[in-house]
C-alpha cells in the first residue's frame, strides 16, 4: 500500500506532459514563422519576376510602334540595340512579305498572336533555359529570344541563391526551369508550397516555390531550453513539497513525542503519589493517635500535643501537595476520547512519520491485509502506541544484518476485533524478559525508562482493547494490538 504524500508518478507524467505540450507549441510557433517567411519571399520572387516579363510585351510594343521610322544614320535600328539595353533578351528579330520567318514555329506563333491581339509564345524548351515570343503587326512582325536565368534580378532578390532553403521554379505546359535549387530534404517534415502565375497574359508561366523544414530546422534550442525550465520548476516544487512534508512530519512527531512525555509523566506522578500515600497515611493515623492519648496526660504534655498537632498539619499538607501534582499530571480518561478511526490510515500516518527511520535502516515496511479496519480507539493514543510498536521493532532489527530486516504490518478483525500485528526479523524476546515486558520501569535498553511499553499497555487497556507479545516461530517479535471493531461488540 502506497504510504501518504509519497512521490508519485504522476509528477513524471504531468512534468513530461507539459513538458512536451510546451515543446510543441514553440515548434509550432517556430514554423508558422518560417512559414510566414517563405510566403513573403516567394510573394516578393512573384512580384519581381512579373515585373520583368511585363516589360517584354512594353518592348515588343514600341518596336512594332516605332517600325515605320526610319533609323538614324550611324545608329542602326532600334531592336539592334535592345539587347545592349536589356542583357536578358538575346536576340530580337523582324519579319515582313520579303523577310519570313526562318523557324515554322515563330510563324505559328505570329498566326496566333494576330488572332488574339498580343503577344504569343513560341513552342517552348525551357530546359534550355530560354524562351521565345512573337507580337504580330504591320508592316512587319517581332520576335524577342529570352534568357530565363538572366531574366532575375538577382540585386532585387530576397534570398541568397547559393544558400537558400527555398527552392524556385518557372512552370509552364508541363516543363520547368530551375531558378534557385534551395535545399529540399527527403523524409519527414514541414513542407511550404507557393504557386502564382506572372502577371503577364502573353507569358503565363508559373511561379512554383517549396520549402522542407525538417527535423534539422526545428528550434531545439528553445525547445530544450523549455524542457529544461519545466524540470527545474518541477524539481523546486518537489524540493518545497519535500520540506513541508518534512516539517509536517517534524511537528506530528513533536506532538507525539509531548503527548508521550505527559503520559509518561502521568505514569510517573501516579506511581509516586501510590508509593508516597501509603507512608503519608499512616504518619497522620499515628499522629492522631498520639494527639488522642496525650489528650489524657499530665498538663505538661499540652506542647506535645501542639506538636503533633503540628506534625499532623505538614502530613496533610504534604498529602495535599502530592494529590495536587497527581491531579495536575494525571492522564485524561481516554474512554471519554473514543470515536470511529481507520487504524489503516493511522498505521500509514506512523510510517510516514518514521519514513527517515526506515530509510536509515534500510528497512521497507510491508503492510498487509484489510484495506481499511474501522476500531473504536482515542486517535492521539493509537497513535502513540502504532508509533512506538513500530520505533521497537525497528530498534530491535539494528541487531540483525541488513539483508535479513523484515518488518510486517498485518491488519484483521479478529473474534469482533480489529488487530494490528506488527512483526520484525530481529532477534526475539528473551524468555525471561517476556513476563515483564510490560512492568513499569523495566527496560532492556541501556537509559532506557521502561514506560513506553508499559503505557501502550495501558493506553491499550483503557480503551477496552489489550497489547500483548510473543516470539514467532520464524525468528523475531511479534506484537499484537487489539481493539474494539467499530459497531461490533467486544
Amino acid at each position: 500500500m502506497r504510504q501518504p504524500w509519497r512521490f508519485s508518478w504522476w509528477w513524471v507524467v504531468g512534468g513530461a506532459v507539459i513538458a512536451l505540450a510546451g515543446a510543441a507549441a514553440i515548434a509550432r510557433q517556430s514554423l508558422e514563422q518560417q512559414r510566414a517567411l517563405f510566403e513573403t519571399d516567394a510573394r516578393i520572387v512573384h512580384r519581381l519576376l512579373s515585373q520583368q516579363v511585363v516589360q517584354h510585351d512594353a518592348i515588343l510594343a514600341t518596336l512594332a510602334l516605332l517600325q515605320p521610322a526610319p533609323a538614324a544614320p550611324n545608329t542602326g535600328s532600334p531592336e539592334q540595340r535592345l539587347p545592349a539595353l536589356y542583357p536578358r533578351i538575346l536576340s530580337v528579330q523582324r519579319s515582313d512579305t520579303t523577310t519570313p520567318w526562318p523557324d515554322p514555329g515563330l510563324a505559328e506563333a505570329e498566326r496566333r498572336s494576330r488572332q488574339s491581339g498580343r503577344a504569343a509564345l513560341a513552342p517552348l524548351d525551357l530546359q534550355s533555359g530560354r524562351y521565345r515570343m512573337v507580337l504580330a503587326s504591320t508592316p512587319a512582325s517581332y520576335a524577342l529570344t529570352i534568357d530565363l536565368q538572366a531574366l532575375v534580378p538577382w540585386a532585387e532578390w530576397p534570398m541568397r541563391a547559393e544558400t537558400s532553403a527555398v527552392r524556385v521554379e518557372l512552370v509552364h505546359a508541363g516543363q520547368r526551369h530551375l531558378v534557385q535549387p534551395g535545399r529540399l530534404q527527403a523524409g519527414a517534415g514541414s513542407r511550404f508550397e507557393f504557386h502564382k502565375v506572372v502577371a503577364a497574359e502573353s507569358q503565363p508561366f508559373d511561379v512554383v516555390a517549396t520549402q522542407t523544414v525538417g527535423w534539422r530546422q526545428w528550434p531545439w534550442a528553445r525547445m530544450l531550453a523549455w524542457m529544461l525550465a519545466v524540470a527545474a520548476l518541477l524539481a523546486a516544487v518537489r524540493h518545497l513539497q519535500r520540506q513541508r512534508m518534512a516539517r509536517r512530519r517534524a511537528e506530528e512527531l513533536l506532538r507525539l513525542g509531548q503527548v508521550a512525555r505527559l503520559n509518561t509523566l502521568g505514569e510517573l506522578a501516579a506511581g509516586m503519589a501510590h508509593e508516597l500515600n501509603q507512608p503519608l497515611t499512616a504518619v497522620l493515623a499515628n499522629t492522631q493517635a498520639a494527639q488522642r492519648l496525650l489528650d489524657d496526660d499530665p498538663p505538661e504534655l499540652a506542647t506535645a500535643r501542639g506538636a503533633m498537632a503540628q506534625a499532623a498539619a505538614q502530613a496533610r499538607r504534604a498529602a495535599e501537595v502530592v494529590g495536587r501534582l497527581r491531579r495536575a499530571v494525571e492522564r485524561p480518561d481516554s474512554g471519554d476520547q473514543r470515536q470511529t478511526v481507520d487504524a489503516v490510515e493511522a498505521v500509514r500516518r506512523a510510517l510516514y512519520l518514521l519514513e527517515p527511520e526506515c530509510r536509515r535502516r534500510s528497512v521497507s515496511p510491508a503492510l498487509d491485509g484489510a484495506p481499511a479496519l474501522g476500531v473504536v480507539a482515542d486517535p492521539v493514543a493509537l497513535d502513540q502506541i502504532v508509533h512506538n510498536l513500530i520505533l521497537n521493532a525497528l530498534q530491535a532489527l539494528e541487531q540483525v544484518p541488513t539483508a535479513q530486516r523484515r518488518l510486517t504490518l498485518t491488519l484483521r478483525a479478529v473474534d469482533g476485533l480489529g488487530e494490528l500485528a506488527v512483526a520484525d526479523s530481529g532477534p526475539g524476546i528473551a524468555p525471561e524478559v517476556l513476563p515483564r515486558l510490560f512492568e513499569p520501569f523495566f527496560s532492556t535498553r541501556e537509559g532506557g525508562l521502561g514506560l513506553g511499553l508499559s503505557l501502550c499497555e495501558t493506553l491499550a487497556s483503557g480503551m477496552g482493547g489489550s497489547l500483548s507479545a510473543t516470539n514467532s516461530a520464524q525468528g523475531g517479535a511479534v506484537f499484537r494490538l487489539r481493539l474494539p471493531l467499530a459497531g461490533g461488540t467486544p
